[in-house]
């Protein structure tokens, strides 16, 4: 008999251990989106004791954390956040894909997903109107982070039921 992939899997959320890593550069911004994050799931029935909050340097220090907690098999899915601006010396960019390649590397080598807002803007300036707008884009993107971090467990555990 097959089994039809509209078939829901016994999920319970309050049981889910997440972690989510954020870079200490730009904190006061960065840590909007980790909030978001943490809010969305509870709101979802994520056990906030769960979802633990771990701070790294800078987001270069994100991966190697990252594939170290998904190796451990104690967690449902890793999440990150960090902002990687332009120094004037064009390094952000470099920066910004390389922590993204190495995470999407932890994921499939671990098949433990791995979730990211790691964003480089074009332009940041460090003055209050661009604080601001920051600070509320990343509280959105933490929001995002936990929508996909939601679907992204519950899709993995499915495809690991059949």
């Amino acid at each position: 008999m097959n089994q039809s992939s509209t078939n829901l899997i016994d999920f319970t959320p309050a049981t889910k251990r997440i972690a989510i890593f954020h870079a200490t550069w730009h904190e006061d911004i960065v840590m909007n989106a980790v909030n978001g994050f943490k809010d969305e799931l509870i709101s979802r029935g994520y056990n906030e004791a769960l979802i633990e909050t771990i701070s790294v340097p800078g987001a270069y220090e994100i991966p190697l954390q990252a594939k170290l907690l998904a190796k451990s098999g104690k967690y449902s899915a890793i999440a990150a956040s960090a902002l990687v601006v332009d120094g004037g010396i064009y390094r952000h960019d470099f920066v910004a894909q390389t922590v993204c390649n190495a995470l999407m590397q932890v994921q499939l080598e671990t098949e433990v997903p791995v979730l990211t807002a790691v964003l480089t803007p074009h332009n940041f300036h460090e003055h209050d109107e661009h604080k601001d707008y920051f600070r509320r884009h990343f509280l959105k993107k933490g929001t995002e982070l936990a929508n996909a971090c939601d679907m992204a467990i519950q899709l993995t555990e499915k495809a690991k039921q059949l």
